[in-house]
């Protein structure tokens, strides 16, 4: 016996009577707008949720919000609530609507990847989607019913309607157990989340400005409001997922700024302001689904699978790149954001091991407890990890594992840096930094940090002095003082290619300067731009600063040969004593082969072949080891 025949019918046919009667009068009367439809459905939803759920003696009838002020691409209008979980929206258009032409809108498939249980209406027809599939629809009147007659339409389809709420009603979202899984989920939010952040900023909402040009002044100076949306918003997201790793139980917005990870005191920061009075209403809703969505997580599971990090695979580090490649994979390509293969990251990692021990008479290597080593576009720390990792090896070797506190507190945490500009990885690195060393039973003292900050390395900026997001200021006084006074021995890691580089600051520019001395006569000088260079050009700034030292990078490889690279390729001759190449290749825009005449794969999933190189310049008290 289907549920529709078990269900008191009566009782759900008289509610749909009191409705269409209520929609009737209001079409008829005319002069209506959506919203004066609004508390006629508010009624229907509850009303008819309290009769199922009375027979099914299951749980709760479902409570209704409606979004307080409609808005152009925001949220859905209406939340659904029921036993403190956020169960679905419904979006709502006038009852004159074809909802055919809406079902495939920009606006409704924003809504249907952002929610896994979605209804449309026109307040006459009803159509369920489940993870963005339509799977039921039902009308309960006709348009030209409620146009031509006096009197308010019979309400029809009622078996189908009370199915089609039955399933929306009973729907809960699974348990998430897999960190892939969740990083979709995250994803397709926080690009709802990002759209919902510009149009307030859009507004001038005041909030939201406000943390917009603060981020403009101290971070980014050609932060465009696209650009803030993004980084806000994944911002909150990583934020909220960082705070989840470490609670049990009990997760909630208000309380969620208490559980940050004390090194990211910039984002607790940005997560009090979630629980004062200007926070909009609109950013409000998909935060809240946002942590619906990771309470449902399971923490200790996805936190095992972090831990059971193999040779092939670290899940930390996967979890950020399937986040980004759903989210926003034009701007990953764009920003140059690509997984680093753990045997590329060894590989440099080992070798300037080496190096620092043959070369300059570092016995312990990176060990060493006065070599400094920085990663200058570290993104979630995957080379500063594994630094530590073979810090960690150095010592087991000597037989000195239980000195691994004392050389984390005396060498990694005072010599060890890192900068980057993305929000998401930044929160990431920084959560598996902490996850590491605690592993190594190192916890960070209250005041305590990694020196891994958010930053534009290729900018020089003085940070303004501001009452308002002091820990912004901090993060930049703080890198600026590193990129300007501390000398660094070993500077690592894999830098953004952008040949169409956003990066222009007079900083950067006046280091770019040497390394086109000898191209001004060519005609495209562009590719010498491309943001990888300027890093290589950042980084050999740096060792000439220390007047010795170690490069290691895995970039582009078409400087190696460009006609356009020759002034840079001098420049790197004229300075460095050793310089190492393993050309990696895996160029598809010249079709290159491998010696067998088959496909020369890539290690990353570009059409740009690459390269590792390691640049040793010997200081004045090694004499050139």
């Amino acid at each position: 016996m289907s549920m529709a025949n078990k269900v008191h019918k009566d009782k759900i046919k008289k509610s749909l009577n009191i409705y269409l009667k209520d929609i009737h009068k209001i079409y008829t009367g005319g002069n209506f707008r959506e919203e004066s439809f609004y508390p006629s459905l508010k009624n229907l939803i509850e009303a008819t949720s309290e009769i199922i759920e009375t027979f099914n003696k299951s749980s709760n009838p479902v409570g209704v919000l409606v979004q307080p002020k409609k808005t152009e691409g925001g949220n859905p209008d209406f939340r659904i609530g029921k036993d403190g979980e956020i169960i679905g929206y419904i979006e709502a258009k006038t009852p004159n609507t074809d909802l055919q032409d809406i079902e495939n809108s920009e606006q409704l498939q924003r809504y249907r990847s952002f929610s896994s249980n979605l209804i449309l209406t026109n307040f006459l027809e009803f159509r369920l989607y489940k993870y963005g599939n339509l799977i039921k629809k039902v009308a309960i009147a006709r348009q030209f019913t409620l146009q031509s007659l006096r009197l308010p339409p019979v309400p029809e389809g009622i078996e189908e309607f009370i199915d089609l709420l039955d399933t929306y009603f009973s729907f809960s979202i699974p348990e998430i157990r897999k960190s892939s899984d969740l990083s979709v989920e995250l994803a397709n939010r926080t690009r709802f989340l990002r759209d919902i952040v510009y149009e307030e900023l859009s507004k001038e909402n005041e909030h939201i400005t406000k943390f917009y040009k603060a981020f403009k002044e101290e971070l980014i100076e050609n932060l465009t409001k696209e650009r803030f949306s993004d980084l806000y918003a994944q911002t909150i997201t990583y934020g909220l997922f960082a705070s989840r790793m470490r609670v049990k139980d009990n997760f909630r917005k208000e309380t969620a700024w208490k559980f940050i990870p004390e090194t990211l005191s910039l984002l607790k920061e940005i997560f009090y302001s979630f629980t004062g009075p200007h926070f909009p209403e609109s950013l409000s809703w998909t935060v809240d689904d946002i942590i619906w969505l990771l309470q449902k997580a399971d923490v200790k599971n996805i936190m095992k699978e972090f831990k059971t990090t193999r040779w092939e695979e670290d899940p930390v580090i996967h979890f950020y790149e399937t986040f980004l490649a759903i989210y926003n994979p034009k701007e990953r390509e764009h920003l140059g954001v690509y997984y680093t293969p753990l045997p590329v990251v060894s590989y440099i990692v080992k070798s300037i091991h080496k190096l620092l021990k043959k070369k300059f008479g570092k016995a312990e290597g990176l060990a060493t407890k006065d070599v400094t080593l920085l990663d200058p576009a570290a993104g979630t720390l995957t080379f500063v990890v594994q630094a530590i990792k073979q810090v960690q090896r150095e010592l087991k070797n000597r037989r000195k594992e239980g000195l691994i506190k004392s050389y984390i507190e005396e060498h990694i945490i005072p010599h060890f840096y890192a900068f980057e500009i993305l929000m998401a990885p930044y929160t990431v690195g920084h959560f598996k930094v902490s996850m590491i060393l605690e592993e190594l039973n190192f916890r960070f003292r209250s005041g305590e940090r990694f020196q891994f900050y958010l930053t534009n390395t290729l900018e020089m900026k003085e940070p303004k002095q501001t009452d308002f997001f002091v820990d912004l200021a901090r993060e930049g006084e703080q890198a600026k003082k590193i990129k300007q006074k501390i000398p660094i021995l070993v500077v690592l890691g894999n830098p953004p290619y952008s040949v169409s580089s956003v990066n222009k600051s007079d900083f950067i520019e006046n280091l770019m300067k040497t390394y086109k001395e000898d191209i001004k006569s060519e005609r495209n000088i562009q590719p010498i731009s491309d943001d990888y260079i300027k890093f290589i050009r950042f980084a050999h700034w740096k060792i000439e600063q220390a007047g010795k030292g170690i490069l290691g990078f895995i970039t582009n490889n078409s400087y190696l040969s460009g006609i356009i690279h020759r002034g840079m390729r001098r420049k790197l001759l004229d300075t460095f004593d050793e310089i190492y190449i393993l050309n990696l290749h895996g160029s598809s825009r010249i079709g290159e082969k491998t010696p067998e005449g088959g496909k020369d794969e890539n290690v990353f999933d570009i059409q740009q072949g690459v390269a590792i190189a390691l640049y040793v310049k010997y200081g004045r008290d090694n004499g050139g080891k």
